[in-house]
């Protein structure tokens, strides 16, 4: 089993960062998404397991980065130059699978934090 719990969510200003933390346990792949009210949850950005293989949706690149320490069990979502169409819950997920870009190639989620960025 897997767990994952993360942290870091706030309120922010348009401009600003913000960096999301996931601790997990075991040796997964990691990815971050969102979910927007009304709207689908989203992928944001990956890793492997060795943090070799990183990948991010359009919609973040250059913005956002994906990283780990697996020292610390902890994956980070380093949030730059946010804006207000960022606002959503963010989930870190694990997968035993690889490193995937849709929902259904992950496992475990955490229990979401949420991001505001205000205009």
């Amino acid at each position: 089993q897997v767990q994952l719990v993360e942290s870091g969510g706030g309120l922010v200003q348009a401009g600003g960062s913000l960096r999301l933390s996931c601790a997990a346990s075991g040796r997964t792949s990691m990815g971050w998404f969102r979910q927007a009210p009304g709207k689908e949850r989203k992928f944001v950005a990956g890793i492997t397991w060795t943090g070799a293989t990183t990948y991010s949706a359009d919609s973040v690149e250059g913005r956002f980065t994906i990283s780990r320490d697996n020292a610390k069990n902890t994956v980070y979502l380093q949030m730059n130059s946010l804006k207000p169409e960022d606002t959503a819950v963010y989930y870190c997920a694990a997968s035993r699978s690889g490193l995937a870009t849709t929902s259904l190639g992950y496992e475990y989620w955490g229990q979401g934090t949420q991001v505001t960025v205000s205009s």
